[in-house]
């Protein structure tokens, strides 16, 4: 098939460097996910210097509550992406055309459902995590505002899932770059300038997501690639949905019930009443700047294998595990020392309330310092994933960051006569979940591979 009108940046990963390759996919993904970060920061930082403690205490609640509902689409996006990358890898570009148009049309389907179910469900879920009764209007409205701009949102992770499963991971970047200015103009604009207040915040992220889902599809149309997509060619294949939802849905269910037992965290944060929320909605912020990077390695790692087991690079895979997990372990350490080092001028640029800053700081310190183990956990279920084996990861990051932090939340945390029994459930499933994963790496049957 030939393609003479691309400009397009994907890369193969299957011969070369193995750092450098790695890290051509990774950097740009890392930095699309600190401009991605920087804007929902900004929203935070906006909202709590000129709306107030229970605006951003109202955004800080509504973290999980949207994560629950938008994590089958990123489930079905990580199964889409494997699948891609196989048949990029090995040139299969019949499968790998239905992927794609297969993967389009199942965005726009699951991103209508998810924004129904937001709409309906928004008071339930924030009544469930326990909103303190100042906060809870701010809290439906920023929600519900938010969940019209899931489809969107939907729509943009798949068509970037595409780009990042060929390699191209570039282009992705620069399209979040377009969305993540648009949302700081518009949050300036809509919250500091006409003052629209917390419903402002979530309006400017809707704009921008509908923003970025334009200039993604755009190239997507135009581009002469073999993952061209073309409108009318856009529908469900069924055999392919199903490859798609078999290895995407292990990861939807770890991301929904992850996603339920951080809204049992929240609860237990919420219990201390609002300045607690703010102080922890202020870390949180910050906190993306460590996890985000992470799911970057992590995502990098699923795209190596796949590509080199399409190509039948046996060999390279466990050489790129090795490699993706060093870098992994030197960035989180790295950060982590910077945000220790400044942790009160951090927390302080959300707030100015004493009593707020003293419980983001309390989080910063109970949290940061043991992301590198949350590294380990991921590197190494991204490379399993990208050999098609999704349920060994999903099992054993539901048993550590799900089971054993609804165990912690419920049994332990109680023992404590402060916020603090709540943040140790984060290092606590840290570790757990850090020495399954590498005991499965070390010993399981994963490079057992086999044709999907």
């Amino acid at each position: 098939m030939k393609h003479p009108t691309s400009k397009a940046q994907a890369v193969s990963m299957t011969s070369g460097s193995i750092p450098r390759a790695i890290l051509l996919y990774s950097i740009p993904l890392i930095i699309g996910n600190f401009l991605q970060q920087l804007y929902n920061t900004m929203d935070s930082l906006i909202v709590g210097n000129f709306v107030g403690r229970e605006a951003l205490a109202a955004v800080g609640s509504s973290g999980s509550l949207t994560f629950l509902l938008i994590s089958f689409c990123i489930g079905a996006s990580s199964g889409a992406g494997i699948l891609i990358s196989r048949y990029y890898g090995g040139k299969d570009y019949e499968d790998l055309e239905t992927a794609v148009h297969t993967t389009i049309a199942l965005s726009i389907v699951l991103g209508a459902v998810i924004t129904v179910a937001g709409l309906l469900l928004t008071p339930l879920l924030i009544r469930f995590v326990g909103t303190t009764p100042e906060v809870t209007p701010s809290a439906i409205l920023y929600l519900r505002i938010y969940f019209v701009g899931v489809i969107f949102n939907a729509i943009y992770n798949m068509a970037s899932g595409i780009l990042n499963a060929v390699g191209d991971s570039r282009r992705s970047l620069r399209y979040l770059a377009i969305a993540s200015i648009t949302n700081i103009v518009l949050d300036i604009l809509f919250v500091a300038v006409l003052h629209f207040g917390i419903a402002g915040a979530a309006l400017a992220t809707v704009i921008s997501q509908l923003v970025s889902v334009v200039a993604i599809l755009s190239f997507l149309i135009r581009t002469g690639q073999p993952y061209r997509v073309q409108l009318k060619r856009i529908r469900m294949e069924r055999k392919m949905t199903v490859s798609i939802l078999k290895l995407g849905i292990p990861t939807a269910i770890q991301n929904a019930v992850i996603a339920f037992s951080n809204m049992l965290i929240q609860a237990g944060v919420n219990s201390f009443g609002t300045s607690a929320m703010a102080g922890f909605t202020a870390y949180m912020k910050v906190d993306g700047f460590n996890i985000l990077p992470i799911m970057s390695f992590s995502l990098a790692a699923t795209t190596f294998t796949g590509q080199n087991i399409g190509a039948g690079q046996y060999d390279r895979v466990k050489k790129g595990m090795f490699t993706v997990v060093a870098m992994g372990l030197v960035y989180t350490l790295c950060m982590t020392a910077v945000m220790l080092s400044f942790a009160t001028p951090i927390i302080r640029m959300f707030t100015r309330d004493p009593e707020v800053v003293e419980f983001g700081v309390m989080a910063l310190w109970s949290l940061a310092p043991y992301y590198c183990l949350l590294s380990l956990i991921h590197d190494l279920a991204g490379v399993v994933r990208g050999s098609g084996k999704t349920l060994q990861p999903m099992l054993i990051i539901l048993f550590s960051l799900c089971l054993c932090r609804i165990g912690w939340i419920k049994l332990a945390a109680p023992l404590f006569d402060s916020i603090q029994g709540v943040y140790l459930t984060y290092p606590v499933s840290f570790a757990v979940g850090a020495l399954l994963m590498c005991l499965y790496a070390w010993k399981g049957r994963w490079m057992e591979f086999r044709r999907l």
